[in-house]
């Protein structure tokens, strides 16, 4: 199945994502694909190195007659996020990525297809191997854990880079040059609860919500899309207002940085009222279903009778967790006044896990503007607080400031109108990206983000276009002959 990919063209650019993409590479599990960039750049000749963090160095040579050109870092991270369909059998510790072409796009069988950032280390390793691309001095830097907290970058010392200007290929809009991105922060809320047993005259269901989009976090966050967890709540919130649903255990979300796109609840109803709460739910789920259709169309809400569970959360917690979940902002928070339809700061609810006496909410906060991130954090721990919740935050990164006298930028600029016969789109983004925190090392280094078009990243429906691609990888090696000089 993969072998279909290595026949499209570039083929040295498909070829190396074909290698990577069987080589698993979960976030914080990077061993192998550690090993197998050490392997790759020793074979090629070149200097390779390793940090203590685990962040990856192969060191390329100018080519004849470029000697004098500024030394580039080439930039993209190893990690992938790792998202499959329910009915997807995968093991992303074992298995490499199943990759089919359909029509213009390249995608995964169920799972996402690691193109986020995949093509950008694949797109490096293309030219690190080349022997016919002019290029100046590169030092082609490999990063892992960005998925999860940016462990790379924020590990990376000063020092070790020596080069001026900075590419990094981690943007998934091929008209689009990056000049900036959003900070970010993980908020998690924790509290105990106890558990009471089911009384006599109770059955049991399963609330199943399933078929949403998802998407990333931060580059969707603005298209409405449903969230899986807050779709849940307000079932479960109706369920408890008018038929005094009790819950016994809730598995929603998978990752911070991606819209959830499932979540399982199992509750229990009185008998008496179990026909109007099954009608209710119908009716409810109808109108949710409506009012997604044209974002999720393929939205199922299920409601199940199954086995009674023996134990359900203490009313008095599950009525403060359910409210707080109805209050919890998710989505938008604020758009920026300053760059035109630029989400400035927003909130993914990116799991909710409820059992077994636990309550663990978990939410991801993005902003371009520090003081916006940090009011919406506190506006989230007040929500939490208030029903007992333990409140913590972790993973805080910075946003990467624009610089719209870059001179990179304005290479690049160019090349792209000349290229293409139309202007660049240059922007800021609301996803996370490396530069940030990048530049607190390296404050002098020219930095700039772009890459191919990849939609639906962080979810199985993850694709790359290949006519995109192509366009992209010209791009690239015309960047590389007009590097300015020392």
């Amino acid at each position: 199945m993969n072998s279909e990919i290595r026949t499209l063209e570039p083929k040295a650019l498909w070829n190396k994502f074909a290698d990577l993409n069987a080589v698993p590479r979960p976030s914080k599990k990077e061993e192998r694909v550690i090993a197998f960039m050490k392997d790759f750049g020793t074979s090629l000749g070149l200097v390779t190195e390793i940090d203590k963090t685990g962040n990856v160095l192969i060191k390329k040579p100018a080519t004849p007659g470029m000697e004098n050109r500024k030394t580039i870092v080439m930039q993209s991270h190893l990690d992938m996020v790792h998202q499959k369909n329910a009915d997807t059998s995968f093991d992303f510790d074992t298995q490499g990525i199943e990759m089919y072409i359909d029509s213009d796009w390249v995608r995964a069988k169920g799972t996402t297809l690691g193109a986020d950032n995949g093509l950008g280390v694949a797109t490096i390793m293309a030219i690190l191997e080349s022997n016919d691309l002019e290029h100046p001095a590169i030092e082609a830097l490999f990063t892992i854990d960005e998925e999860t907290g940016m462990t790379g970058a924020k590990g990376l010392e000063a020092g070790w880079l020596q080069g001026d200007i900075l590419l990094n290929l981690d943007t998934e809009e091929d008209d689009e040059i990056g000049v900036g991105c959003a900070g970010g922060i993980d908020v998690t809320a924790k509290r105990a609860y106890k558990e009471e047993a089911v009384t006599q005259g109770k059955v049991g269901y399963t609330i199943s919500v399933t078929g949403l989009n998802g998407g990333h976090s931060g580059m969707d966050i603005h298209k409405g899309l449903g969230n899986a967890n807050k779709i849940m709540n307000r079932l479960l919130f109706d369920g408890f207002e008018n038929y005094g649903l009790q819950i016994h255990e809730i598995k929603g979300g998978s990752l911070r940085n991606a819209i959830p796109r499932e979540s399982f609840a199992t509750i229990v109803v009185d008998t008496v009222q179990a026909e109007a709460f099954e009608f209710e739910m119908e009716a409810l789920a109808k109108t949710i279903r409506n009012e997604l259709s044209i974002v999720d169309p393929d939205l199922t809400i299920e409601v199940k009778k199954t086995n009674t569970p023996e134990s359900v959360m203490e009313l008095g917690v599950q009525e403060g967790v359910v409210k707080a979940l109805y209050a919890a902002h998710n989505g938008v928070y604020t758009m920026s006044t300053s760059i035109p339809d630029l989400v400035e700061t927003s909130n993914n609810i990116a799991k909710v896990t409820i059992g077994v006496g636990e309550i663990t909410i978990e939410c991801l906060t993005r902003s371009s503007v520090e003081t916006s991130k940090m009011d919406l954090v506190n506006k989230l721990r007040a929500t939490f607080e208030l029903i007992g919740c333990e409140v913590t935050t972790s993973g805080d990164y910075p946003g990467w400031a624009p610089n719209m006298n870059s001179p990179i930028l304005k290479v690049m600029d160019a090349l792209y109108e000349k290229l293409n016969g139309e202007k660049a789109h240059v922007a800021a983004c609301h996803a996370g990206l490396e530069c940030g925190i990048l530049g607190q090392n390296y404050p002098e280094m020219d930095m700039i983000s772009f890459g191919p078009t990849i939609l639906g990243a962080h979810s199985p429906d993850e694709r790359a276009s290949i006519s995109s691609v192509q366009k992209y990888w010209a791009f690239v090696q015309e960047i590389l002959k007009e590097i300015p000089k020392k």
